[in-house]
């Protein structure tokens, strides 16, 4: 377990350096590139309910996606994390207006307050049909490195649970986070694909 720990965070230090060698203008032009490939996926124009992560610099950005959730009339719905446990919501996102008022927390990312208990959660409504999954590093067959707090994995448990069952799950990314293997254990949840900048 220590060892896969120790795999994890020296893995975890080459993406981020790999990553934070990127210029804006180039994380802009993949973030297009990944955007065009997940508006022509089958998934994405079929699929009623969505999650997206608001993204943080380095991740692919997703500010145009959600543009167009709310252009297709799609449910949006956005991660509230809890900084003190894994735990963390989908919660309904009104509009790109509402999206501009969200505070901001500690790690810099927006999302709504935690006594906003106004907004619909997707698990205790209709579910999601599909999850726009972040993460630091990605291979590919599926396997996922995230930030170590493990909210995605203990979210899609619960997803699991709910009577619509799992959502199909994408990961955006730079082709940057792309490594020869992820070390995973056993709480570690596939990802279904991964979007990313290929010579196609």
């Amino acid at each position: 377990m220590a060892a896969m720990r120790a795999a994890k965070q020296a893995l975890r230090r080459e993406i981020k350096r790999r990553v934070s060698a990127l210029s804006v203008e180039e994380k802009r032009r993949q973030s297009v590139l990944v955007s065009q490939k997940l508006f022509r996926h089958p998934k994405y124009v079929s699929c009623k309910r969505i999650a997206v992560f608001l993204s943080m610099d380095d991740e692919v950005r997703t500010e145009e996606i959600i543009k167009d959730v709310f252009k297709c009339g799609k449910s949006c719905f956005i991660p509230r994390y809890e900084s003190s446990s894994s735990h963390m919501d989908m919660l309904r996102l009104n509009s790109l207006q509402d999206m501009e008022t969200l505070p901001l927390t500690s790690w810099n990312i927006q999302q709504p307050a935690q006594d906003d208990t106004s907004r619909e959660e997707a698990l205790a409504s209709g579910g999601l049909d599909l999850i726009l999954m972040p993460g630091l590093g990605f291979d590919r067959v599926g396997k996922r490195l995230g930030r170590g707090k493990g909210f995605y994995d203990t979210y899609l448990e619960r997803c699991i649970r709910h009577p619509k069952g799992k959502p199909y799950t994408i990961a955006l990314a730079f082709k940057e986070q792309l490594c020869q293997e992820i070390p995973v254990d056993d709480n570690d949840v596939l990802i279904d694909e991964i979007l990313y900048e290929d010579d196609e």
